[in-house]
């Protein structure tokens, strides 16, 4: 059985920074590109940032210089680091695993950023 699990979120202030994990079973995630996607209320899910199998990483514009993304093969696990972080940050943030195929999500988890 595969399973995503995400963690790390939480209410933070508005220039505070959150450290999400996302931490894999059931697959390696060396043999997947990796990707953190978020969705805030009323709003379409929309791809933050992605590092792909090589380590190639991509980022959103509207995170660019503020968040990154890494993955350690060894621990089976994904981050997203957050700095800076401003209140359209809000939103469910999701773990997705994708290669040709087949795609696996996580269940989510919140991060709220507030005074």
């Amino acid at each position: 059985q595969v399973q995503l699990v995400e963690s790390g979120g939480g209410l933070v202030q508005p220039g505070g920074s959150l450290r999400l994990s996302c931490a894999a079973s059931g697959i390696f995630i060396s043999d997947f590109n990796m990707l953190w996607y978020r969705q805030a209320p009323g709003k379409e899910r929309e791809l933050v940032a992605s590092i792909i199998r090589g380590g190639s990483t991509n980022y959103a514009g509207s995170v660019k210089g503020r968040f990154t993304i890494s993955r350690d093969n060894a621990k089976n696990a994904m981050y997203l680091q957050m700095n800076s972080l401003k209140s359209e940050d809000t939103a469910v943030y999701y773990c997705n695993a994708i290669q040709v195929g087949r795609t696996y999500w996580g269940q989510g988890t919140q991060v709220t950023v507030s005074p």
